[in-house]
């Protein structure tokens, strides 16, 4: 039942990529040429307090309708916006201002599809169509190892050997950097099995007899109710469950990049469609990542669907995956009514798309899932949740982050 699951799962991911040439030309990744981000200067800040409380809502959000009355953005409004604070492990604080160069300023538009009908606030919309991915067959593998912890209760997706995506809100309230956030740890996917069990069972029992022979009778009385609670009846699919159920290899945080966009430090509120960080591990992993992409249009994506996988928090810690509709979408942000609960903001949302003059498909990410807003809709405060687009900019800041000054970021 559970394979039969999986293999209707895969085939909905799929069933857009095969139905004849004209899908094959319309849904694939459009190299793209990407503006560039120069570093031009890098000055001290104060240490952040690390105490501001964890916020998911902002107080408003300015929909579509509202953005089509903002004017563009000039040159120095984004090159503003996409500067950035660095925060180190040891609690000091930086702030790069940024050029930018090679980009070609439009005027603002968005592209929307008819608008939904004003719902109450949740985060799972009628029927729940989420997904708990329980087998190790799937779970070790990618696209879903891509898929991480946050000690500040989001997920993220890593991008690298050493970086991982996640939302701003996740480290950073707009003002002050969140409880938690000083220690930030992220934690990469491991399968707990037998074998590591008896390990720490052994390590145990080895401190035990290293502190006193006298508790050799005690632990003996414990792996003998070990063993009789393994005897126990259990139904198949509690075994599954158990075997499938993922541990995390925590991993210190050794600095945290966020756009200006979004870290106003109370100077203006911040700005939704800067709701991203990156994190560089201390450690790097050797896990397969997923690579970026710039965010295509509604119409370029494969059913108009979107996917990710995060850790919602009423599954405690089961990797959940969702695969949904796109609403609308504006130049930064998708609206849609994916069932994701606290905890999957952050989720890196990506698509599966083939490749130029290659016969192969790939997985990017096209988004960054950043949760429930109220946004206004024609004067109407609609919820939807939201996630924040890859755009060309955003992409080239990322890259920035990721590879450095002299990265070849000239196409996404």
């Amino acid at each position: 039942m559970e394979n039969m699951l999986f293999c209707w799962i895969f085939f909905i991911l799929g069933w857009t990529l095969i139905d004849g040439s004209e899908m094959e030309q319309d849904f694939m990744w459009h190299l793209r040429k990407i503006p560039r981000l120069v570093s031009e200067r890098t000055f001290p800040l104060t240490s952040p307090t690390f105490e501001a409380d964890a916020k998911m809502v902002l107080n408003r959000v300015c929909g579509i309708e509202c953005q089509k009355e903002l004017p563009a953005p000039s040159l120095s409004d984004l090159e503003d916006s996409l500067s950035y604070e660095t925060v180190f492990e040891n609690g000091t604080r930086t702030l790069t201002r940024v050029k930018v160069q090679d980009v070609i300023l439009e005027p603002t538009h968005n592209i929307s599809m008819k608008g939904a009908s004003v719902r109450r606030k949740r985060q799972v919309y009628g029927t729940d169509s989420r997904f708990s991915i329980l087998d190790t067959k799937f779970l070790t593998n990618f696209p879903f190892n891509t898929a991480v912890k946050l000690s500040t209760g989001c997920s993220g997706i890593l991008v690298s050997p050493s970086h991982v995506l996640t939302a701003a809100h996740c480290v950073h309230d707009g003002k002050d950097y969140i409880k938690g956030s000083k220690k930030l740890r992220v934690g990469l996917l491991k399968m707990r099995n037998k074998g590591s069990g008896k390990k720490r069972r052994g390590s145990k029992r080895s401190r035990r007899e290293a502190n006193g022979g006298d508790q050799q009778e005690s632990t003996k009385d414990n792996l003998e109710r070990t063993k009789a609670r393994r005897r126990g009846k259990e139904s198949g699919r509690s075994r599954r469950v158990t075997e499938g159920r993922p541990s995390f290899q925590w991993t210190r945080v050794k600095n945290t990049h966020i756009p200006k966009g979004w870290a106003r430090g109370g100077k203006g509120d911040a700005a939704l469609d800067y709701d991203y960080a990156l994190l560089e591990l201390k450690r790097a992993h050797k896990k397969k990542y997923m690579e970026l992409g710039i965010s295509p249009t509604i119409k370029k994506l494969p059913g108009g669907m979107i996917h990710f996988s995060g850790f919602d928090h009423d599954r405690a810690d089961q990797l959940v995956y969702r695969f949904c509709s796109v609403s609308d979408e504006s130049n930064d942000l998708l609206y849609q009514y994916c069932d994701a609960e606290s905890g999957s903001t952050g989720s890196g949302v990506y698509l599966r798309l083939k490749e130029p003059d290659k016969k192969n498909w790939k997985r990017k990410i096209i988004a960054v899932y950043s949760g429930h807003q109220w946004v206004d809709v024609h004067g109407v405060q609609k919820d939807y949740n939201v996630a924040v687009r890859l755009t060309p900019l955003k992409y080239a800041q990322i890259c920035l982050w990721i590879h450095g000054e002299h990265a070849n970021c000239t196409y996404g």
